[in-house]
């Protein structure tokens, strides 16, 4: 079997034991996952968007560590990460209490809401699939194979749900090497947690890293607090630190993040028109350009509505 031959995600092996599987465009994937081979059982960092996705992770997992997988890690609640945890159904699958309850409380529905509009997504990749033939642009191409594998997963797709959650550290130990949950709460999400292997300087970061790749801010995101959870890990011992999304990064990544939400955040305090904001050089060939107007717009909108509320108190 040649474990780098799906479509889904490339998998690389950061050291003996520790392997990534960086996300491909188009895939069914989206996010950025992983496994880890602690010696006497295996543990499975996030479950990608699909499980067809997590179908062929799971199957490199044991092929490479030649055991069922004990474990499965949910980094936090968005369905990039959690809509493959079916096909673990054997493992223990854990993540923070927050995320567990976030899971449970906002998925069941937005998953629904996509299986009673089936009809609609089909439409839309037929209406995409026009404009393809017409203009032949690469971006709208991967945009219908990644609906599509949404299409695919949609009629089996069962939300399950962790069965072990913690609240702010959980340790498993192996014959090899520990794996360290953590979490400093909100960040990109409500809670981010990240698995920290101590002995080999390696770390799982979720989607409190994004390398080369815009970050995406949400209503629910805490900004101060992602930097200062970046800004602690910077002090740690780490060699490799692996995204949520992009590729592999380092301690350099985190600085790089920091200093983007800083940027917007600047920029959204500024007088001047988002459509006249051209993205900073450090980030203009970064992956993902439109999140840059997005969260551009979304920090404007705070900045207005704290000032309106100033002006009413």
């Amino acid at each position: 079997m040649n474990l780098t031959e799906n479509k889904h995600f490339e998998l690389h092996k950061v050291k003996e034991g520790i392997y990534t599987a960086i996300a491909k465009d188009g895939g069914g994937a989206v996010g950025n996952a992983g496994f880890i081979d602690l010696g006497d059982k295996t543990i499975v960092f996030d479950t990608f968007n699909t499980q067809q996705a997590a179908l062929e992770l799971k199957k490199c997992a044991e092929e490479v560590t030649n055991r069922p997988v004990s474990w499965v890690v949910n980094s936090h609640y968005h369905g990039d990460h959690i809509r493959g945890n079916q096909v673990f159904d054997s493992s223990i699958l854990i993540s923070s209490e927050v995320t567990y309850k976030k899971t449970r409380d906002i998925q069941p529905q937005r998953i629904n809401v996509q299986k009673q509009d089936i009809a609609g997504l089909e439409n839309y990749i037929q209406t995409l699939q026009s404009e393809y033939n017409e203009t032949k642009a690469r971006k709208t191409l991967t945009q219908i194979h990644f609906l599509q594998e949404i299409l695919v997963s949609l009629p089996t797709l069962t939300l399950t749900l962790p069965s072990c959650t913690f609240l702010e550290a959980f340790t498993i130990h192996g014959t090899e090497r520990t794996a360290q949950l953590f979490t400093r709460g909100a960040g990109h999400s409500p809670c981010d947690t990240f698995l920290y292997l101590p002995e080999d300087e390696v770390i799982f970061m979720g989607d409190l890293l994004f390398v080369q790749t815009n970050p995406s801010f949400f209503d629910e995101s805490d900004l101060d607090n992602w930097m200062h959870t970046l800004q602690e890990l910077s002090t740690w011992n780490i060699q490799t630190a692996v995204p949520g999304h992009g590729p592999l990064g380092s301690k350099s990544d985190y600085y790089q993040i920091i200093q983007y939400i800083k940027d917007v955040k600047r920029l959204a305090e500024s007088e001047e028109d988002v459509d006249d904001i051209k993205i900073p050089s450090p980030y203009k060939d970064w992956a993902l350009k439109e999140l840059f107007v997005t969260n551009l717009k979304q920090l404007k909108q705070l900045v207005k509505n704290k000032m309106e509320t100033t002006l009413h108190d």
